[in-house]
């Protein structure tokens, strides 16, 4: 699951860099959620059992619908992401 987690943030970063410009609230909100899904990720491969990362995919499901107004390029990539951390359990 890890690898479509992997593939699924490679195709919105993708997608991110032919959008254009995206306000600064939106970029504050994915650069945290990127990071958390990164330290969700290292915790993983360190089997950690307590995580912080609760709710990563209500977080992507709210961006999503932000980003669906303002750059509706983004929001089936949004959509995946968030359905594949759901399907994860976070």
């Amino acid at each position: 699951m890890d690898s479509n987690l992997k593939a699924s943030l490679k195709n919105l970063r993708a997608k991110l860099a032919l959008t254009g410009p995206v306000d600064e609230e939106l970029q504050e909100l994915l650069l945290q959620l990127d990071g958390d899904i990164k330290q969700l990720l290292e915790r993983r491969v360190e089997d950690t059992q307590d995580s912080t990362t609760y709710g990563l995919a209500e977080r992507t499901q709210e961006i999503s619908a932000k980003f669906a107004v303002q750059h509706p390029q983004l929001e089936p990539a949004l959509r995946e992401l968030g359905t594949i951390l759901a399907n994860m359990g976070i």
